[in-house]
């Protein structure tokens, strides 16, 4: 039950959700997150932390970043299920729409030469 809980409590806010629904789209840093969804980086990476934490998404070092990406959910039956759950819900909602549209324009490289 300790593993259901953690998938719950995960996607139990807004901005995990957003971040899933992004990981959708591509890998991601945390820098190109922050951007997109407007909030401080050590926000962002706490964020992320849950989720690993839950076995939604993974993340691997390349070179200067850290790239995210949604996880197969191998490890959880219940991060697998919400994972293909999610690629079906919220596309509708005018948040995830927004986020959508703006992710190809949001780049790292140009985030760091800001």
């Amino acid at each position: 039950m300790k593993v259901f809980i953690r998938v719950m409590k995960a996607l139990s806010d807004p901005n995990r959700v957003k971040m899933i629904k992004m990981l959708q789209v591509r890998p991601l840093c945390v820098c190109e997150i922050k951007e997109a969804l407007g909030i401080a980086q050590s926000t962002a990476s706490k964020h992320l932390k849950i989720l690993e934490d839950a076995e939604l998404v993974r993340g691997f070092k390349d070179g200067l970043w850290v790239n995210y990406f949604l996880s197969d959910g191998e490890g959880s039956p219940y991060a697998a299920s919400m994972i293909g759950n999610l690629k079906h819900w919220l596309d509708a909602e005018s948040e995830i729409k927004e986020l959508h549209r703006i992710l190809p324009d949001i780049d790292r490289h140009d985030i760091i030469g800001k």
